[in-house]
């Protein structure tokens, strides 16, 4: 079985860019002129197919691939905490992890979601995050990708995400969705 589709999108790269290995996580660049294919291009990454291995590049280095960067997150000055944590909420849905088609939330990988504001109007999030097996390797790259995304957020100063493991992740924790999507409904 190959790594890429007919829906696969070719692509060269323009500079040298910072890639992850998929799955196993290690941080490896791959030079300008690089050619492959984008497989899948959600929530601001890509996962790329290149020389038989799949790798995931950030939506900072889209412009890489030839793509645009995610348009900046705004926010009301009159925000309130419900709102910011819609777009939380929002923020997670756009981490998907590189081997899946869906989403962390749509997937049940997120096991709880909570925010508090300082006295100064700044906010922090707490997330606590799972993983659909203890081994994966793509854990941290996931948490990271998690942070960042929330920290994205005007006004969140920090995000602390937790990767947990209690209680276990299972299939009946996916959405009807998820599991549409992944034919397990």
């Amino acid at each position: 079985m190959s790594g890429f589709s007919l829906s696969s999108e070719p692509f060269t790269l323009v500079r040298d860019c910072s890639a992850v290995m998929v799955p196993q996580g290690d941080v490896v660049t791959l030079p300008a002129g690089q050619i492959g294919y984008i497989t899948q291009a959600l929530g601001g990454s890509f996962t790329v197919y290149v020389e038989g291995n799949l790798f995931r590049i950030a939506g900072d280095d889209a412009d890489a691939l030839g793509k645009e960067r995610p348009v900046p997150i705004e926010v009301p000055a009159d925000a309130t905490n419900a709102d910011v944590e819609k777009l939380a909420w929002d923020q997670l849905r756009t981490v998907f992890d590189p081997e899946i088609p869906v989403n962390v939330v749509e997937l049940g990988l997120v096991y709880d979601l909570s925010l508090e504001q300082t006295e100064s109007g700044e906010r922090k999030v707490y997330v606590k995050l799972t993983l659909t097996a203890p081994g994966c390797g793509m854990g941290d790259i996931l948490v990271d990708d998690a942070r960042t995304k929330l920290e994205m957020i005007p006004t969140v100063v920090e995000a602390d995400v937790d990767l947990v493991f209690d209680p276990p992740w299972t299939h009946s924790m996916m959405s009807d969705a998820a599991k549409l999507e992944t034919g397990m409904l």
